[in-house]
């Protein structure tokens, strides 16, 4: 949830997400190099043996593992679920997550373009791919992907943040469009042969690792090192401690207990190294970098004299600067700074801050969704009770709505269905457009038929419909079809289960979402089996 009067900041695209993340990437390179464990080889070793758990069971562990920064036992926990499950969609794109985060985008995406072998418009798989190619340098390719999502799916907020930071990159590769000037001269008779030859993507080119008996260390220059040693910052030692490995000739020529030389694997994180930086100067080269480095120097001295003159000026840019965080998928970054400004309107006095109690609610609410982010669950569902106790000792709507609504999701995500039906229906009365309810609606419908209490989920489905039909939205029309239709098939009510499956259908079509299409297809068609069954 976006605090209120926040407003859209551009996501920091510098390092692919933040130069933390990337430093876990390469230290995971570094311990590669120093140690007899591979990941790749771990998850082929275990993807050789038998599986001994269920599917869900490996995508839970993987999910766990990836929350944790395990990034290399999530790969071996989901190659072993793509095992059972071969070419399961959601598998796939979540190993490809980890590939990116281990800084292996071809194998990143490989596995993404393997989740839309079968479904094109599968829109996380669009994403992911979109990512790797990003992560790859590709940035124009990445734009086209993250622009195929935003047309299929264009609610969601990801494929616009993609889009932003990929024109951002671009930008700061070649150049703002505005900047550049066209003449009309020269001869142009050559275009048709030449644009074969150069329709390679832009981003890396030429960056493919080169055979191992060819791979040496490319000549240093002053001016190369000093860039190198600004692009890869706290990096840099680990390579230039890589460097020293090298000339250890003993230790170098040494060999792994699988035969794989230790100079090889060294140079293959040189060469990882290497990689990122030249990803990272055609991101973001040093001018924008230096720009950046003054703007955000000016906006943090505004945000220091705001806060000692104007506490209120001072709580929006931090609760605009935590949102963007969050919306950037930083999600330790949003969560740190709105614990330290927590602390800082904690010391405030309510006459000093006339609405201490709305900006505290605030900041408990971006905290439970960094932390819901994170995959902390409990301490998640502390923050935004805390955020529903300030709501109330101050009679604030909104804040009490948002509150509930937070409530009620983290309960639905740890299958605490009970509790988050309490919630929303207690937010039921604070909802204040069509929409808010049609979904609303829904969701408790839901959460009573996964409780198997097939009536209440149908009229909770039914009010759904209603909501969604006022304010005349498909999808959600669609969604409450759905949901009404299994409720009614569930009752034994089969010819309302069809009926509903019907307009269900005739609205998936409408959307041209072909998944839907099929799934709603196969439901109907067992539906009207029992229908035939039962004259």
């Amino acid at each position: 949830m976006t605090s209120s009067g926040s407003l859209p900041l551009r996501p920091r695209t510098e390092g692919a997400r933040d130069d933390r993340r990337l430093a876990v990437r390469s230290r995971t390179v570094l311990y590669r190099c120093l140690s007899t464990a591979d990941g790749e080889r771990g998850a082929a070793i275990m993807s050789e043996q038998k599986p001994k758990g269920t599917f869900a069971t490996y995508m839970h562990a993987g999910d766990q593992f990836f929350h944790r920064g395990e990034y290399v036992k999530a790969i071996a926990t989901y190659s072993k679920a793509l095992t059972l499950q071969p070419n399961d969609k959601n598998s796939l794109v979540a190993r490809s997550k980890c590939y990116v985060m281990l800084g292996d985008s071809q194998n990143a995406l490989k596995d993404a373009e393997a989740s839309l072998k079968e479904d094109k418009d599968f829109f996380k798989g669009l994403y992911q791919k979109a990512e790797a190619l990003y992560t790859m340098g590709d940035f124009e390719f990445a734009l086209v992907f993250y622009h195929r999502g935003h047309k299929l799916r264009p609610e969601l907020q990801q494929f616009r943040l993609g889009i932003q930071k990929a024109q951002e990159a671009i930008e700061n590769s070649i150049g703002s469009p505005f900047s550049v000037k066209l003449e009309n001269v020269g001869d142009l008779s050559s275009f048709g042969e030449s644009e074969e030859v150069n329709c390679k993507p832009r981003g890396l080119r030429g960056l493919a690792r080169p055979p191992k008996k060819e791979r040496k260390q490319c000549q240093k220059s002053p001016k190369c090192e000093k860039m190198a040693k600004q692009l890869l910052g706290e990096l840099y030692s680990d390579k230039e401690f890589l460097e020293k490995l090298l000339k250890e000739e003993g230790l170098v020529k040494a060999k792994m207990h699988n035969g794989e030389k230790l100079e090889d694997i060294i140079l293959d994180c040189i060469t990882y190294l290497d990689t990122r930086a030249e990803f990272w100067r055609q991101q973001k080269p040093m001018y924008a970098r230096e720009r950046n480095h003054r703007l955000n120097q000016q906006k943090w001295c505004r945000a220091q004299q705001s806060s000692a003159l104007d506490p209120a000026t001072f709580s929006l840019l931090s609760l605009e600067e935590i949102d963007a965080a969050l919306a950037s998928g930083n999600a330790e970054a949003s969560l740190k700074k709105a614990r330290e400004v927590l602390r800082v309107v904690q010391g405030w006095s309510e006459e000093t801050v006339p609405n201490k109690l709305e900006v505290l609610g605030n900041l408990y609410s971006c905290i439970g969704n960094a932390l819901i982010e994170l995959g902390h669950m409990d301490k998640a569902l502390e923050s935004h009770q805390k955020d529903l106790q300030l709501a109330r000792e101050g009679k604030l709507r909104d804040a009490k709505s948002r509150a509930l609504d937070n409530i009620g999701r983290v309960f639905a995500r740890v299958g605490k269905f009970p509790q988050a039906i309490l919630a929303w229906e207690e937010k039921i009365p604070l909802a204040q457009s069509g929409l808010e309810r049609a979904w609303l609606f829904h969701e408790i419908g839901r959460c009573y038929l996964e409780l198997k209490r097939y009536a209440e989920a149908r009229d909770y489905g039914i009010r759904s419909v209603a909501a969604a039909d006022d304010i005349s939205d498909r999808k959600w029309q669609l969604n409450a079809n759905v949901l009404v239709a299994q409720s009614e098939v569930k009752l034994g009510r089969y010819r309302s289960g069809v009926a509903h499956f019907e307009k269900a259908l005739h609205q998936a079509k409408q959307l041209h979402d072909e998944p839907a299409r099929g799934a709603v297809q196969k439901a109907l068609e067992e539906a009207r089996r029992h229908v035939g069954n039962s004259d």
